[in-house]
């Protein structure tokens, strides 16, 4: 007859209660240390909110002084311009959403941002016969700082005019960035653009123009891919041709004439 005893059952009560026990203080832990966080996130954002409102004048007026600003609102989760889609320093009637911007220093940064969006929306839709609706952001800074209206007499930065494309998303009006090599172009246009594409864009970018020959020695296609590509980007206005050198060459307007 074996001599071992059997485990009662007050063991596997105790076993139970005891992870009850680790259970509850691990959710006690979990909420403690969620409320702290909470508490620490609050204290930055008013500290954020008193900054603001200190140095309110600059953060209109000096573009490298918002952007950095702006970037110090992101990294503490707050976002500048949440609910800046609905016009007007009360928002939308009887909406009650105005961005924080708006909350903080007034109407005047809040509609810097919209008027800027609009600027940018009426200078790429003017100009999309001729760049296919890729534009780049330097080049939209520059032609939107030159214009009337909001560009006149105003500095604004590349940033500036990033935020306020990102501005249109909630309207879903098409406007987007998208990175082509190493330029950020402003896209306004539905399509988007395949590898090939992509691909060829960024060559033009690199070497001021591209042929179909060249395409095919560098990168190894068939004539009849080069081609393709090459007609599809010209139906799209997003590559023009010169017929007059000895083979087509074919130029990007949105690279040409730019320093970026």
């Amino acid at each position: 007859m074996s001599s071992r005893r059997g485990v009662g059952l007050s063991a596997f009560q105790n076993r139970t209660n005891l992870s009850s026990q680790y259970a509850s203080h691990g959710a006690s832990l979990r909420s403690s240390h969620a409320s702290s966080l909470q508490n620490q996130l609050s204290v930055f954002q008013s500290l954020l909110h008193n900054f603001a409102l200190q140095h309110g004048d600059t953060i209109k007026s000096d573009p490298t002084f918002r952007a950095e600003f702006a970037r110090m609102c992101n990294a503490i989760g707050v976002d500048p311009l949440a609910g800046s889609n609905i016009k007007g320093k009360g928002g939308a009637k009887g909406s009650g959403k105005v961005s924080w911007w708006a909350q903080t220093l007034g109407g005047d940064v809040n509609d810097f941002y919209f008027e800027l969006a609009v600027r940018v929306v009426e200078l790429c839709r003017a100009t999309r016969g001729e760049n296919g609706g890729l534009m780049g952001v330097v080049e939209c800074r520059e032609r939107v700082g030159k214009g009337k209206g909001i560009g006149g007499g105003m500095d604004i930065s590349d940033d500036d005019v990033l935020r306020a494309v990102k501005s249109l998303d909630p309207l879903g009006s098409g406007f987007s960035v998208v990175l082509v090599g190493s330029r950020q172009m402003i896209r306004s246009i539905p399509k988007e653009l395949n590898t090939d594409q992509s691909t060829v864009l960024e060559a033009i970018q690199v070497l001021g123009y591209l042929t179909c020959s060249m395409l095919e020695d560098n990168l190894g296609w068939e004539q009849a891919r080069a081609e393709t590509v090459i007609q599809d980007l010209l139906a799209g206005s997003l590559v023009w041709v010169d017929e007059q050198a000895p083979e087509k060459e074919y130029w990007s307007p949105a690279s040409m004439g730019s320093d970026e």
